[in-house]
């Protein structure tokens, strides 16, 4: 099975990014430098919930339910009017009371405001399930296949970011322990984004 990055990856096409940071009011260098940081931020919150009790059967029937991939289908669409996709609803169920640590946490990373981190984060949220629940239905995996998935993902992205807190893939940790964890983050985000985008 491909992993997140390659899943949602093969979504993220230069017109793609270009649509997400008008949106946003981004230019392409801060997007590409907040993508692999917002997407190890949600993988993380999706582990973390997946691993609780009955959080991957609920995860299962969510993607089954509302998230099958057909966002894809007219991303366009949804990039045009992204609060279509519910993903303030979907940020507050996988971030909880963390939500806004986590969009302080990665527009500090990245070097965008809070407001514009969130609005990345909600952008992403149903495009990350969407791929979820398209590869689920291709691969006919259940509810722990589900939940192993995530938690190898989670442990991958993890890895590649500074190291510590497990909730939220280490999102908000400084490896260095010199207090910033922008030049960790900037690390990690040269490893993802180079993954995500092999091959273009």
């Amino acid at each position: 099975m491909a992993s997140i990055l390659d899943l949602l990856g093969g979504h993220l096409t230069p017109d793609t990014m270009e649509q997400m940071g008008g949106q946003l009011g981004l230019g392409q260098d801060q997007l590409a430098k907040a993508l692999p940081s917002a997407i190890a931020v949600l993988t993380g919150g999706l582990a973390r919930n997946a691993a609780q009790e009955g959080g991957a059967s609920a995860l299962a029937s969510a993607l089954d339910r509302d998230h099958d991939g057909s966002i894809f289908d007219n991303l366009g669409g949804f990039l045009g009017n992204p609060t279509s996709g519910n993903g303030a609803g979907i940020l507050r169920h996988v971030l909880g009371g963390e939500q806004a640590t986590a969009e302080a946490a990665l527009g500090r990373s990245s070097g965008i405001d809070a407001g514009q981190a969130g609005n990345l984060l909600k952008m992403l949220a149903p495009m990350l399930l969407g791929a979820l629940g398209k590869s689920k239905r291709q691969n006919n995996l259940g509810a722990g296949d589900l939940g192993n998935f995530l938690g190898r993902e989670g442990r991958q992205m993890k890895s590649a970011m500074p190291s510590g807190l497990g909730g939220l893939a280490a999102s908000f940790l400084d490896a260095d322990g010199d207090g910033d964890i922008k030049d960790d983050m900037m690390r990690m985000g040269a490893g993802l984004l180079g993954k995500m985008f092999k091959g273009r």
